[in-house]
């Protein structure tokens, strides 16, 4: 496997550097000084400019897309090099780049207005979906597969070669209770060997999931039976731990929630919370995506004023994305499954790192469509509008008290929300049939 440490592209720097610029000899003889003494020891450690570029995923990866050093994706070939993280995709620049300005409000629009009319919720295929065990006396087993599937991004773009659990990215979610007996059962139908690891659980060593450390990898037309008590309540995940940087990236990935034994320590009786959302991010195939879908076909959160959510961001990609929520604080009560206690805190903007969870209660205590995003702005926008990983709450009016609204009808949550709360946008007022 490739090292993905930037220096391991090349031999010791400090073997490179000419004899009389190695960092021995420069304190032995002490002649150069100030500003020369930086020079030379910079130009000791540069690396050959003709020395070859690292790489970060396995060359042949499906789906593989090269950042610039200005950090704008492009689309390479499968087996180049690529210059950092793979496959963080945002739209290519349009024709329209350095066109006016009405150029750009047109094409913002038009994406925008797709995610107004719920292009996400006419897609087949959502994941994370809760899955029902089955029992076994007291054992709770969850059957899986593991597929390869043709999944879509949005219903513009032409469907992805993606893997999936039981044939959805993300896969569904498995909730059990702090206690419970767990037996995962994975028939692997790929063409690949792969293993599975429940990632923030405490496991049997022999049930962790990494092939040639505690198992041998699950080869094609194979299964591997997991099997461990829940002992971390929370929010945890579980994906591939085999060629996991395309495997996970492509879509073996989800949810795993753990909830406490004790009733009353569960967050709908601690802090009254009325939904309980799970957000998986990922940057690898397909760009960056929110529950594997990138805007606009991401899903809104929608809620009823004086709602209390609850939302568990889990970072299964490679780089971290800071989440922000306009118009509402974040309190955030949970890192990786456990409790913060007296050291949570409130926020509008929260970086997750890849492979944490946290967990943050949003009051639902003002009506409107916020924006809610990566403040990472190339993973959100660019000249022809808003991409990749957006969505918005929605906090809605009481339905009783948003029937109509100055005399225009507004014809799903987002349009009746934004309109309830003052919006101005002429996309948003939607004439009623009566005109």
């Amino acid at each position: 496997m490739t090292d993905p440490r930037p220096e391991a592209a090349h031999p010791s720097l400090e073997s490179t550097a000419p004899p009389l610029l190695s960092r021995r000899s420069i304190l032995r003889s002490g002649a150069l000084a100030g500003t020369g003494l930086v020079a030379a020891t910079l130009a000791a450690c540069a690396p050959a400019t003709a020395a070859p570029g690292w790489t970060y995923r396995p060359t042949g990866s499906p789906g593989a897309l090269a950042v610039s050093a200005g950090g704008s994706p492009a689309a390479s070939d499968d087996h180049a090099s690529h210059s950092g993280p793979a496959a963080t995709a945002a739209p290519a620049a349009s024709a329209t780049a350095s066109g006016s300005p009405v150029d750009h409000d047109a094409a913002a629009l038009a994406v925008v207005k797709r995610f107004l009319d719920g292009e996400g919720a006419k897609l087949e295929g959502t994941g994370n979906q809760r899955i029902e065990p089955r029992l076994d006396g007291p054992v709770k087993v969850f059957d899986m597969t593991i597929d390869a599937i043709q999944h879509r991004i949005d219903a513009v773009k032409d469907p992805i070669a993606a893997l999936g659990y039981n044939g959805t990215w993300p896969a569904p979610r498995i909730e059990v209770i702090e206690g419970d007996t767990v037996r995962a059962i994975f028939n692997n139908n790929l063409e690949e060997s792969t293993g599975v690891h429940f990632h923030g659980q405490r496991l049997p060593n022999k049930m962790d999931g990494v092939p040639h450390i505690t198992q041998d990898p699950i080869a094609p037309g194979a299964s591997f039976s997991y099997e461990f008590v829940a002992r971390t309540s929370g929010s945890h995940m579980y994906h591939s731990h085999h060629n996991a940087t395309d495997q996970v990236g492509r879509g073996l990935l989800g949810a795993f929630i753990v909830q406490p034994k004790d009733p009353a320590a569960r967050y709908d009786r601690k802090f009254g919370i009325t939904q309980d959302i799970v957000w998986i991010s990922n940057d690898s195939l397909g760009g960056f995506t929110i529950n594997g879908r990138g805007f606009p076909a991401t899903a809104p959160l929608v809620a009823t004023l004086g709602d209390k959510i609850l939302v568990r961001f889990m970072n299964e990609g490679v780089m971290m994305h800071p989440w922000h929520l306009h118009g509402r604080p974040m309190h955030v009560v949970a890192r990786d499954g456990y409790e913060l206690g007296a050291a949570a805190f409130r926020c509008d903007t929260l970086g997750v790192n890849p492979g944490e969870r946290w967990d943050v209660i949003i009051d639902c205590e003002e009506p409107g469509a916020w924006a809610f995003h990566c403040h990472i702005l190339p993973h959100a926008e660019g000249h022809d509008g808003m991409y990749g990983m957006v969505t918005a709450l929605v906090i809605q009016e009481p339905a009783s008290a948003a029937a109509s609204l100055a005399g225009f009808v507004a014809v799903d949550p987002i349009r009746t929300a934004a309109v309830g709360a003052g919006s101005t946008a002429a996309i948003c007022q939607i004439p009623s049939a009566a005109g």
